[in-house]
């Protein structure tokens, strides 16, 4: 579904990304992971062209994609951002409204809007509420919710567990396995490396811009030395 063929980046005049190649197939979880600075998120940037390459390949479905943001998003990926960035001003209801903006069609709008709401009842709960009166765990839930509304092929998140208790840390990792197995492809940033690697079927390790290691998940989760070697002790 997505390939990605040694691609080079820079960001604020640093040089985030140095050769990375990955794959993304369909109705697959796929984990990056490695610690602050590796380039994680610039590479989520890159595919979605907030940053552009400077070389190398990206393909979806075969094809290229479009230089624009949003026609990217158009194209069936959606990018859920580190830190949510929700509108913090607007309701839940006009955050998720905006994240169908690709339909322009209120009727489908409101039928995605009630299907997210089966997903996360407490924003149905929420729905007339400002967003930046949200809990972090709702605004996250918000967060993934207005990607949803753009009925997306592959959803890319950037480290979705940031900042939020346990408790509401695993309702969401439970909520992203029923999206995928609903059919959409999902490419996480993770840094809960334990979290990331039991809910995907392969990842892939950065450190410094570059791809140090790849394989299953299942055989990654259980190298002793990932959490020295990687992630600085942060599993």
């Amino acid at each position: 579904m997505l390939h990605i063929e040694n691609i080079y980046a820079s960001y604020g005049g640093i040089k985030a990304l140095q050769g990375i190649s990955l794959d993304v197939n369909e109705h697959e979880i796929v984990a990056v992971l490695g610690p602050n600075g590796a380039g994680k998120s610039t590479l989520l940037k890159t595919i979605c062209n907030v940053v552009h390459k400077t070389s190398g390949v990206i393909t979806f479905e075969g094809k290229p994609l479009p230089n624009e943001p949003y026609q990217v998003a158009g194209r069936g990926i959606v990018h859920v951002p580190e830190g949510r960035q929700i509108f913090a001003d607007l309701t839940v209801y006009q955050n998720l409204m905006i994240g169908g903006f690709v339909y322009k069609n209120k009727k489908a709008n409101e039928e995605d809007i009630e299907r997210v709401f089966t997903l996360f009842p407490r924003l149905k709960e929420r729905r007339d509420q400002f967003g930046g009166l949200l809990s972090g765990g709702e605004q996250q839930m918000l967060a993934i919710s207005r990607g949803l509304m753009a009925r997306p092929k592959l959803m890319m998140l950037d480290e979705p567990s940031l900042g939020l208790a346990p408790i509401i840390v695993n309702q969401i990792f439970e909520i992203l396995k029923e999206i995928n197995q609903s059919g959409t492809a999902i490419l996480i940033v993770e840094q809960n490396a334990n979290k990331a690697l039991a809910i995907s079927q392969r990842a892939y390790l950065m450190v410094t811009g570059r791809i140090q290691k790849s394989g299953a998940s299942k055989d990654l989760l259980a190298k002793e030395n990932i959490s020295d070697l990687y992630l600085s002790g942060a599993v």
